[in-house]
């Protein structure tokens, strides 16, 4: 079992029940699935820009990317129907809670200048949207192989009904939020 789900499982889960008045342990507040998202508007005419944007969230995630195109043509933008501009990875199950307990553990340290995750990421629903401005907080990228820093967006889903309640899972999951 990965760390992360072993911790929800034995330590996390009881704790949540007993502060939320829970007393069916399905009832709980759960993750669900995370995503990983990248916009490439600077890709729209250098396809290497996209290449190498496609290796990094793959290596990042354990996962092949999926390519997200232009719905509509743009002149203003040069932008046409069916461009590539964005990267997305769905991760569930083992391979979100792995994700999950290296960017807690590993990748959020290595942000320059943290002072924790801000608490108002939360969209009202339970899910938590956080931004990442450059790819080389990973431990799993070399540096040297980066020609162009890219953000990315981390959206993470919870079966939580409200953010309070949400704020409570991911700080017991380690978390490290901003407290005001």
């Amino acid at each position: 079992m990965d760390r992360l789900k072993e911790k929800y499982v034995k330590q996390v889960l009881p704790e949540l029940a007993g502060e939320l008045g829970v007393r069916n342990a399905m009832a709980a507040p759960r993750l669900t699935k995370v995503v990983i998202s990248m916009g490439l508007g600077r890709a729209i005419g250098n396809n290497k820009i996209l290449e190498e944007a496609t290796v990094h969230l793959s290596t990042i995630t354990g996962q092949k990317p999926l390519v997200c195109k232009a719905r509509k043509s743009v002149s203003n933008f040069r932008l046409r129907e069916g461009a590539p501009i964005g990267l997305k990875v769905t991760l569930r199950g083992q391979r979100m809670y792995e994700f999950l307990d290296r960017l807690i553990s590993v990748t959020i340290p290595r942000v320059r200048d943290f002072r924790g995750l801000d608490p108002a990421g939360f969209d009202g629903q339970g899910n938590y949207n956080m931004g990442l401005t450059e790819q080389n907080v990973f431990a799993e990228i070399d540096p040297d192989t980066v020609e162009t820093t890219l953000g990315m967006n981390v959206s993470i889903s919870t079966t939580a009904r409200d953010d309070r309640s949400a704020l409570l899972l991911l700080s017991k999951l380690g978390m490290p939020f901003r407290t005001t």
